[in-house]
C-alpha cells in the first residue's frame, strides 16, 4: 500500500513461523494487528528445527519493534500465534482493541485472555481497552471496523470465534480476516461482502488448513473454506489478495487454490503470499520440517 496507508507483514507462515502479524502505517500512526508468532510443538512427529527457532526469534523481534512504534494494537483472538504473552510492557500505553474476553469465546481463549489482561496486568497499563466485537473505533480521520464474532473456520468448531478487521483511512481500506480459514463461515463471507467499498487496496486472508483435511478437519469443511476464499475474491475484489497462515503449512498449497486463482484472474486481483508481498523468499519451514531434520 502506498502513502496514506502502508502495510508491513511482520511474520507469517510463508515467512517461517506460525503467524499473521501486520503493521499498518496510517495517517494517525502505526497500528499493529495480531502481534504474535509461534511454532508447531510437533509436526510429522518432530519438534521444531533450529532453523524454525531462529526464525521465530527474528519474527518476535520484528513484532516487538513494531509494537514499540505503535499507538494501537488489535488482538482478534487469543491463540498464541496472535499475541505475545509474558511481556506486558509491550502493551503499556497502547490503545488495545481486542476480542471480548468473556462473550462468544470458548473456555481456552477465555482463560488466556484473563491471564493476559489480569494476571499479567495488561489491563492496568494499557492506555485504554476497547472490546472490538461489532464495534467501530474512530481515531482522527481513521476508522477501524471490527466484525461481530465469526467462527475460526467452519460453524460450530470447538476452536472458537475471532473478529475480523477493516481499516479505512480516508479513501483507502485494508481488510484482515484473521483466522476464518477461507472463510468457511457464511456469516464471515457476508461481512466481507459488506466491506467491499471502498475497494480494499489489500485483503489479507488465512486460507483453510488443507494439511488437516480428513485428519483433524473434515474434508467438506476445508473444501467449504476454499470455496469461501474464491467467493470472497469475487465479492470484495481487492487490488491485492494476500493468502497465508494455515494454508501455507501445506507444501502443495498452490495446487489447492485453483478456484481462488481463477476468480482472481476473472476480476483482476493480484494474489501473493505474505513473503512475496514483502519481497522475501518463501520459507515454508513447518511444512518442510521432515526435510530440515534429514538435512541436519
Amino acid at each position: 500500500m502506498e502513502v496514506g496507508m502502508r502495510l508491513r507483514i511482520l511474520a507469517a507462515d510463508s515467512m517461517g513461523v506460525r503467524s499473521l502479524a501486520l503493521a499498518v502505517e496510517t495517517s494517525e500512526g502505526l497500528i499493529v494487528i495480531d502481534p504474535g508468532a509461534s511454532l508447531a510443538p510437533r509436526r510429522f512427529g518432530l519438534p521444531p528445527h533450529e532453523l524454525e527457532k531462529r526464525e521465530l526469534e527474528l519474527a518476535l523481534d520484528r513484532i516487538r519493534d513494531a509494537m514499540g512504534e505503535a499507538s494501537v494494537v488489535v488482538i482478534t483472538h487469543y491463540h498464541y500465534d496472535h499475541y505475545i504473552r509474558g511481556e506486558p510492557d509491550l502493551y503499556r500505553g497502547k490503545l488495545l482493541i481486542i476480542k471480548h474476553p468473556r462473550r462468544d469465546i470458548n473456555r481456552s481463549q477465555a482463560i488466556r485472555s484473563y491471564r493476559l489482561l489480569k494476571k499479567e496486568g495488561v489491563a492496568e497499563i494499557a492506555r485504554d481497552i476497547v472490546y472490538g466485537d461489532s464495534q467501530t473505533v474512530s481515531i482522527g480521520r481513521l476508522r477501524v471496523d471490527l466484525s461481530p464474532p465469526v467462527w475460526h473456520g467452519y460453524p460450530g468448531t470447538r476452536v472458537g470465534r475471532v473478529i475480523m478487521v477493516r481499516i479505512v483511512d480516508r479513501d483507502e481500506s485494508l481488510v484482515y480476516t484473521s483466522d476464518v480459514q477461507g472463510p468457511a463461515d457464511p456469516a464471515a463471507l457476508e461481512i466481507l461482502r459488506s466491506w467491499s467499498r471502498p475497494r480494499p487496496r489489500v485483503m489479507v486472508v488465512d486460507g483453510p488448513p488443507t494439511y488437516f483435511a480428513g485428519f483433524k478437519v473434515p474434508v467438506e469443511h476445508v473444501e467449504e473454506g476454499l470455496r469461501g476464499m474464491a467467493e470472497a475474491v469475487r465479492l470484495v475484489k481487492p487490488e491485492v489478495l494476500v493468502v497465508d497462515h494455515h494454508l501455507l503449512r501445506d507444501i502443495r498449497y498452490a495446487e489447492k487454490i485453483n478456484d481462488t486463482m481463477r476468480a482472481s484472474r476473472e476480476v483482476g486481483v493480484k494474489v501473493l503470499t505474505a513473503a512475496s508481498y514483502m519481497g522475501v523468499e518463501e520459507r515454508l519451514l513447518e511444512a518442510r520440517r521432515r526435510e530440515l531434520w534429514r538435512e541436519g
